[in-house]
């Protein structure tokens, strides 16, 4: 289980987490909440490429579509099929329910910590 501290995220709620050369990527808690019970997941293909700040994924809840944003650009290596199956694994592990795994990462200096994440959360919140 991935601990929020060891994870960067983005500004459009997803996390990554780097592990060497590649990174998984997957919904935060706070996306997933927002989203309500996640019904349908649709991922990219393995070997597609992933570009900072454009969709990859289309994510259906009870509440309606979203899309997940790549938080970086990279070519994906790897799809959690299991949510494919069951997408609500989002809603009951955010952190351990990772989306894509990608490789040949660039653009990552837009990552906020968990810290910096948190604040942002709560001064969405406020506004």
């Amino acid at each position: 289980m991935a601990k929020a501290e060891e994870l960067k995220f983005s500004k459009s709620h997803e996390w990554v987490l780097f592990d060497e050369d590649k990174v998984k990527i997957g919904l935060s808690d706070y996306a997933q909440d927002q989203l309500g019970d996640i019904v349908f997941i649709d991922l990219p293909d393995e070997g597609d490429d992933v570009t900072k700040g454009e969709s990859f994924a289309d994510i259906e809840s009870v509440k309606a579509v979203s899309e997940a944003y790549s938080p970086l650009t990279g070519t994906v290596i790897a799809i959690n099929e299991e949510l494919m199956d069951s997408p609500e694994l989002i809603n009951s592990a955010p952190l351990d329910s990772w989306l894509i795994e990608v490789e040949g990462v660039e653009e990552i200096e837009d990552l906020l910590s968990a810290e910096e994440y948190k604040t942002f959360c709560e001064e969405s919140e406020e506004a």
